[in-house]
């Protein structure tokens, strides 16, 4: 129970954050529009979205009147010059374009022939690409390959193509000129004005004459303070918390839990896109009000390691610092010596980019060690959590959390120690040897490892700065954290107590809940289910299977390695396209490429493979997809409850018209437009897609929600991988495997779901799987 004085000091902390968050949000706001970023920005970003579906519209409708001969001798002029580009890449480009030069701090980009000239100017810098990507594509891929790096913008990438088609001569594009690209511009430009109420032309006197300039009405200032008020609620930065977080209560959906104060909840629902109005069960709101209560303590062990890495600039996996090389001083001759002047320029242009990259890839790094100082000398603190609409749980905050990468995982340990019995000195050698990469190990094999290696783990546990050690690890950082502690509580026995967190992790955890669904001794066999001496493997089994109908000159590659992603996919509705690009990968990284239809037999052998090794599964899925099918010709949405209480509801609707998500432009790259609205109509093939990976994902949560509550010591979660104290491992990988015999092999939950949707046919089960054969498994969680 938390006194009143720790109360308050996390309200302040919480204060703190709502005041950080809002200032680190005005800040960036102002920062994007000083870059003539604007559209970037959070109410340029919101803004953009509303108003493309109407630009589109416009536009499609001018280009229709065209069609018919309506749309006048200017229009027809300007779309010759625009025959090849989609209409949304023309809205998008316009938008982006106006919104940085009509909110750019420098008043100068604000007038009208500015901003239809850069309008203009943008328009033709993607046909022009465009025209050399049709024209002279090799070239103009391998410009793009070479000289278009992470941290070049988007100007500079234009400059870089210009420049290098001029060095091979290559001169086939004939400018638009200035009065060409204006009038583009300012017809593009007056179509946003008049589509919107958001724009207005207003006269402007400059140093010799008067000029008019674009500013934004009363109307679009109002609708910008809206946006950013609204934006400002979910600024707060998220930080773990000082004192038990405030519980979820399962009847009251506006009663939060969480954070103390209402205003950093907001956004931060109980479900995460889930239907405010359903009540969930007891037992799922239990599991999540307990997870709360578990206490976290930063590992400053391995905060000094980081440290000392930071300010030595050196990386290690995951842990990026950042990295700046110095530019080149400027040559005295540049000025003479036009050969000094070019090496001086790619030199520093080089710097730039480097440094740029860097900035980028250590973001994540500096905004751990930003959390992991603030809560350095933490007694404990806790994590609040939430569900996603299927049940699993993920932390509101963004570190300190089990769910980060290798560094941010290694940086927690729970708050409460417990004794370093013999058993805890076998899973604290197990963590040392799964995260050094012996993953696919038997039990024997990793604690012999550790017993062979125990001078290595000493010298990494009392020399832990020295990196060269330990970074060669599969997840060197905990790699390195468990060495110490392997090292302090079993080797040097100074420390009789641990407080590491152990993780396991389920074993092809997809086909183990197919598995179970459809009471397939075969396929549970195959992932470690049942009992057997050694770690069994799905990927190799299915490779030995499909190796026979594979074209020949692949099979000296084939292995298990090859088919993984594939096996792995499969269970969550990867189809064949997506299994393609697998197997091409696989087989690129070991020099061997595919042709179309040599990729096309492989894939089918790798899923006629599945069909025959794992067919309770693979049944599975399909009667899913028929099933669905047939359920929502009669509802708009499916809705099930799995065994541990927690209501599933999933709403998948379709769009009015053509839905195109994203757009491929050549500076801009990928873009995501939303154009259309949903209707009330469910999408079908979407539902049909999503249903089995949901329900696995269901379940699996919800053999954890039921484990869990029976577990009464520290315990994390990441999806389908559990972590707790080594002395404690033992009891939860038992509760689990007790968990699941109950769910899958005493009962037939499919027959249940099967009820739910209103299945029209019985569900495929196989119905040899032994419930006595669960509880033995040695390595359902390895």
């Amino acid at each position: 129970m938390a006194t009143p004085q720790q109360i308050d000091e996390q309200i302040e902390l919480e204060k703190s954050q709502i005041d950080q968050g809002a200032a680190r949000l005005k800040k960036n706001t102002k920062d994007l529009e000083q870059k003539d970023y604007a559209s970037a920005s959070i109410y340029g970003c919101t803004s953009i979205e509303q108003l493309l579906p109407l630009l589109v519209k416009d536009i499609d409708s001018a280009r229709s009147r065209l069609k018919r001969g309506q749309a006048g001798y200017a229009f027809k002029e300007m779309s010759q010059h625009l025959d090849g580009v989609e209409t949304e890449a023309i809205a998008l480009i316009t938008c982006k374009v106006a919104f940085d030069k009509i909110f750019s701090q420098d008043q100068t980009q604000r007038l009208v022939h500015n901003i239809t000239d850069s309008i203009g100017s943008a328009l033709e810098a993607e046909c022009q690409l465009r025209h050399y990507e049709a024209t002279v594509p090799a070239l103009f891929n391998y410009i793009k390959k070479t000289y278009w790096l992470e941290s070049t913008g988007t100007e500079q990438k234009y400059v870089n193509v210009k420049t290098k088609m001029s060095h091979f001569n290559i001169n086939t594009w004939t400018p638009w000129g200035i009065s060409k690209r204006r009038q583009i511009g300012s017809s593009f430009l007056d179509k946003i004005i008049s589509t919107t109420n958001w724009f207005e032309k207003r006269p402007v006197r400059a140093a010799k004459h008067s000029t008019y300039a674009i500013v934004a009405t009363q109307e679009f200032i109002d609708h910008r303070d809206e946006i950013m008020d609204i934006a400002e609620l979910y600024s707060p930065l998220l930080w773990p918390m000082l004192i038990e977080p405030n519980d979820w209560d399962r009847f009251d959906n506006n009663k939060r839990g969480g954070y103390l104060i209402n205003r950093i909840m907001k956004g931060h629902d109980m479900v995460r896109r889930g239907k405010c109005t359903i009540i969930q069960g007891e037992k799922p709101i239990k599991f999540l009000n307990q997870i709360q209560k578990v206490s976290y303590k930063v590992n400053t062990d391995v905060l000094d390691v980081a440290e000392y890495l930071m300010e030595k600039k050196r990386s290690v996996g995951k842990f990026i610092p950042v990295i700046e090389i110095e530019t080149p001083t400027r040559p005295p001759d540049i000025d003479t010596n036009p050969e000094s002047l070019r090496i001086w320029k790619k030199k520093t242009t080089d710097a730039h980019n480097t440094n740029a990259r860097a900035l980028r890839r250590a973001c994540r790094t500096r905004q751990t060690m930003e959390a992991a100082r603030r809560f350095r000398d933490v007694k404990r603190y806790f994590i609040p959590w939430s569900f996603d609409y299927r049940g699993r749980v993920y932390p509101i905050p963004a570190f300190l959390t089990p769910q980060d990468t290798d560094f941010g995982k290694a940086l927690i340990n729970f708050e409460e120690g417990s004794p370093v019995t013999p058993e805890a000195e076998k899973w604290l050698a197990f963590q040392v040897a799964t995260t050094f990469g012996l993953d696919k190990s038997s039990m024997e094999e990793r604690q012999q490892w550790v017993r062979d290696n125990i001078d290595y783990i000493t010298l990494i546990a009392t020399d832990p700065y020295n990196e060269k050690e330990w970074e060669n690890a599969d997840e060197p950082w905990q790699f390195m954290a468990a060495c110490c502690e392997y090292y302090h509580c079993v080797i040097k026995r100074d420390k009789l107590t641990t407080n590491s967190c152990v993780a396991i992790d389920a074993t092809c955890s997809g086909l183990q809940i197919l598995a179970g669904l459809a009471k397939d001794k075969s396929t549970a066999e195959l992932v470690n289910v049942t009992r057997s001496p050694l770690p069994q493997d799905a990927y190799k089994v299915v490779a030995m299977a499909s190796r026979g109908d594979i074209p020949a000159r692949l099979k000296p590659f084939w292995d298990r390695k090859t088919v993984k992603r594939v096996v792995m996919t499969v269970p969550y509705n990867a189809k064949p396209y997506s299994n393609r690009s697998y197997i091409r990968e696989a087989l690129l990284e070991k020099g061997v490429e595919i042709d179309k239809d040599e990729l096309t037999q492989t894939v089918k052998a790798v899923r006629d493979a599945m069909n025959k090794v794992v067919p309770g599964p693979m049944a599975v899925m399909k009667w899913i997809e028929t099933e669905v099918s047939k359920s929502l010709k009669t509802k708009k949405h499916l809705e099930w409850t799995t065994p541990s209480g927690f209501k599933v509801h999933q709403e998948i609707m379709n769009y009015d018209g053509e839905h195109q998500e994203r757009i491929q432009l050549q500076l801009l790259g990928k873009c995501r437009l939303r154009l259309n609205r949903l209707t009330d109509d469910p999408n079908i093939d979407r539902h049909k897609a999503a249903t089995a990976p949901n329900l696995i994902h269901s379940l699996d949560a919800s053999l954890l929600h039921l484990a869990t509550i029976r577990f009464k010591h520290p315990i994390a979660l990441i999806h389908d991988s559990v972590l707790c104290r080594a002395t404690d491992m033992s009891i939860l990988s038992t509760l689990v495997r007790e968990t699941y015999m109950q769910l899958f092999a005493k009962h037939e939950y499919l027959k249940d779901f099967a009820d739910q949707i209103q299945a029209e046919t019985e569900p495929p089960i196989i119905g040899d799987l032994e419930p006595s054969n669960v509880l033995k498994s040695t390595y359902f969680f390895c």
